[in-house]
């Protein structure tokens, strides 16, 4: 809903419009800012989400010093025209503070109709980053359709199935044997740095060239993503 959406906003005393910022990928609310009719033009223009910073007192791009954008991925308007819900994908943490969420700090001392806590649940203060896969799927995808000189990634699909299927076997092998060192050091109660770090460091191998395969075959992500929402409902 972005055709004439600007002409229809109803702007308050101030020239503000409070925007409600959701992720695409979850529904999480991330953040609630302020909107101005350039913030908005801007927002709708480049697809990048501006505000208008009430303590700068200018636009703001969201991210523009920390890099952690938000692109835009849909605008709707509420029924009096008074509220945005902005629909966008995250580069890493909303928060200041380096949460998912604004709204991550305080979730947790909340008590859920009585029930005791589980020690064991993950919090949102936990949030992994996974959003920044959603760039570098497009990075991925950008090389596979217009594929720039001396890319490796470009060189691997044009290699077809074999080439990145290979590589994905190796990676997944890299993965089994970083771990089984990792969990010797942990038997033996040894330092864990360097062997968690080479663990997570084949696993961002196996993770790349899993989506490389998923590009040579022109098989969206997301195909996988929602076989795992149904798994997860059944």
């Amino acid at each position: 809903m972005t055709t004439g959406l600007a002409s229809r906003v109803v702007f308050g005393p101030d020239g503000l419009v409070p925007a409600v910022v959701q992720d695409a990928t979850d529904g999480r609310v991330l953040m609630v800012a302020w909107m101005d009719p350039e913030a908005l033009a801007a927002t709708l223009e480049t697809g990048d989400v501006h505000f208008h910073s009430r303590s700068r007192k200018r636009l703001w791009r969201k991210g523009e010093t920390s890099g952690n954008v938000l692109r835009s991925r849909g605008i709707e308007l509420d029924c009096d025209g008074d509220a945005l819900l902005v629909t966008a994908e995250a580069t890493g943490p909303t928060c200041h503070t380096g949460t998912r969420s604004c709204f991550d700090a305080g979730q947790a001392s909340i008590p859920d109709s009585g029930r005791a806590a589980d020690p064991t649940a993950a919090t949102p203060a936990d949030d992994q980053g996974f959003a920044f896969l959603e760039s570098l799927w497009d990075t991925i995808r950008a090389r596979a359709v217009d594929p720039p000189p001396g890319s490796y990634t470009a060189r691997l699909i044009e290699g077809g199935v074999d080439a990145v299927g290979r590589k994905v076997t190796e990676e997944a092998t890299e993965v089994l044997l970083a771990a089984r060192d990792d969990a010797e050091a942990q038997s033996a109660v040894r330092d864990r740095a360097s062997t968690r770090a080479a663990l997570a460091g084949e696993m961002a191998d196996l993770l790349y060239h899993a989506l490389v395969l998923l590009a040579e075959r022109d098989v969206a992500p997301s195909a996988a993503i929602d076989i795992l929402r149904s798994r997860h409902r059944a």
